[in-house]
């Protein structure tokens, strides 16, 4: 033993060192990212709703920082940073669309950093957004009267109403045109009889001329974006003289 030691000590001493060769040319590699997976694609962002979106990054082990940044595809509206949501093997990111994220091409762009050397990689993927189509509100007739019950021939029936649209919620409706009907007792047809746009509050008044017994209803025929509705049904007794009637 004493003379393999002596052995391997004078090698030491009359020989150059050898040192491994991974060690002897090591060199500090540049970092790399990649984004791996932005689910889902495409984002369909539900009326009145969001859309989470999951961005998913592998980056090497000497990356100390990986920050995501989200846009439209053409830059021209305010870019989104995404939150960390994990950071395991791969990094792991959360942003959110809502129906004011324009509908089209978007970008995520990775960027990492090894803060010892500042050096830094950069990746970018693609993806789309989709903006499910706008619905049409229901609307309602909250209130609609035709007064006086009873009135003489001639003379003039008065109807009021307020008109509702449930946008998260019923709020009245402004601007919108109504339309009154009347049918004759033991009639099947209806006749257009006054009209009347709704004010700020949603209400509407209109006349018309008593002619014989019958029914009235309110109806807004809806439009683009609006369903239409019918009001319920006021019945006005017409009499053609104080001792009789129809």
């Amino acid at each position: 033993m004493k003379k393999l030691a002596v052995s391997l000590l004078a090698v030491a001493a009359g020989s150059t060192m050898l040192v491994p060769a991974s060690a002897a040319f090591a060199t500090t590699t540049d970092p790399t990212v990649d984004i791996v997976d932005i689910s889902p694609n495409p984002v369909e962002v539900p009326r009145g709703g969001e859309t989470k979106v999951k961005i998913v990054v592998e980056a090497s082990p000497d990356v100390d920082k990986v920050e995501i940044a989200v846009e439209p595809a053409d830059g021209q509206v305010r870019t989104f940073v995404a939150k960390e949501i994990g950071n395991t093997e791969k990094w792991v990111y959360t942003v959110s669309f809502n129906g004011n994220d324009p509908a089209g091409k978007w970008k995520a762009t990775a960027l990492a950093t090894d803060v010892q050397t500042s050096k830094t990689d950069s990746d970018r993927a693609y993806f789309y957004v989709e903006q499910a189509p706008a619905g049409k509100h229901d609307t309602r007739f909250r209130h609609f009267s035709a007064n006086p019950e009873s009135v003489k021939k001639g003379k003039k029936i008065y109807f009021a109403g307020r008109l509702q649209v449930n946008d998260d919620g019923w709020h009245n409706l402004r601007g919108e045109k109504v339309n009154i009907y009347y049918r004759q007792s033991r009639h099947s047809g209806w006749k257009w009889v006054a009209r009347d746009w709704t004010d700020r509050h949603g209400r509407f008044y209109a006349t018309t001329k008593a002619w014989k017994s019958g029914t009235f209803k309110a109806v807004f025929a809806g439009s683009d974006e609006l369903n239409g509705s019918t009001s319920g049904y006021e019945y006005v007794r017409v009499k053609r003289s104080w001792y009789s009637h129809h």
